[in-house]
């Protein structure tokens, strides 16, 4: 039940659930990865088997994938939708601008191509994701791992030149092994701590050789609905620069989570 979550979890958890309120009938629909987007599928799950809501989902990695069809929701993949409505999904940092660091959950590639090809990008975010300057969050960056520390040695190069407080870039690992994404990929990570410059820097980084894409995601989310402990949700329409509060109250009964793995 929500009341038994901690407050972090509540702020994810109401960012979720007004988040899905957005979704219609007959909508084909991007499903994010990651602990807050893995929110939004359970609610939208607990719509398609308590409203009946008929949609199809195209999840944007094999978890979330395995997340969709435990709760019921239709999944296709992004070939078999072509195109999609909207595209639900998390964020590490966002800004002002509604600029964007993903990759946290190693899923940043199938995001962003999933979020692109939507009409509509909505983030849900709790407030803590929010800051002044994009950098605090290490930036992912995919990278094939032919020659990965050819390609580290590229990037490192390449940040002397960029605006950026740091430069330390390291190989994420699981374990003692590198970690692999669902394309068979490595990730790096950018600890940058500030990055003055995000939309020259996420095009620089994509010229190098080695790099599949990188997390700074630009002009591709449209909405931001940030979450709170106490139930007050914040929604953030960047196109009609507009912005108003509303309140998700915590039903005793919710126990949409009680079952399933994050």
């Amino acid at each position: 039940m929500p009341a038994e979550l901690s407050p972090i979890d509540k702020a994810k958890f109401v960012a979720a659930r007004r988040a899905v309120d957005f979704v219609m009938p007959g909508m084909k629909v991007g499903l994010g990865t990651g602990s807050t987007a893995a929110w939004m599928v359970r609610c939208l799950g607990e719509r398609v088997r308590e409203e009946g809501l008929k949609i199809v989902g195209v999840p944007t990695s094999t978890r979330t994938a395995e997340l969709a069809r435990q709760v019921g929701i239709t999944v296709v993949s992004l070939d078999e939708a072509k195109w999609l409505d909207l595209t639900i999904d998390g964020a590490d940092e966002f800004d002002q601008q509604l600029a964007l660091i993903k990759g946290g959950g190693a899923a940043l590639l199938q995001e962003k191509i999933v979020a692109t090809a939507s009409d509509q990008m909505i983030v849900i975010a709790d407030a803590a994701k929010e800051v002044a300057q994009l950098g605090a969050f290490p930036l992912p960056v995919e990278v094939i791992p032919f020659g990965w520390q050819t390609t580290k040695a590229l990037i490192e190069e390449t940040l002397v030149s960029m605006d950026v407080m740091s430069r330390e870039v390291t190989l994420r690992m699981n374990g003692d092994h590198p970690l692999i994404t669902d394309e068979a990929n490595y990730i790096m990570d950018l600890h940058l701590k500030r990055i003055g410059n995000p939309r020259q820097l996420a095009l620089v980084l994509n010229q190098i050789p080695g790099v599949v894409e990188n997390g700074l995601f630009i002009d591709i989310c449209d909405i931001v609905v940030i979450g709170h402990p106490d139930g007050l949700v914040t929604v953030r329409d960047i196109n009609a620069g507009a912005e108003h509060d509303d309140r998700v109250e915590f039903a005793a009964t919710d126990n949409i989570f009680a079952d399933l793995a994050d």
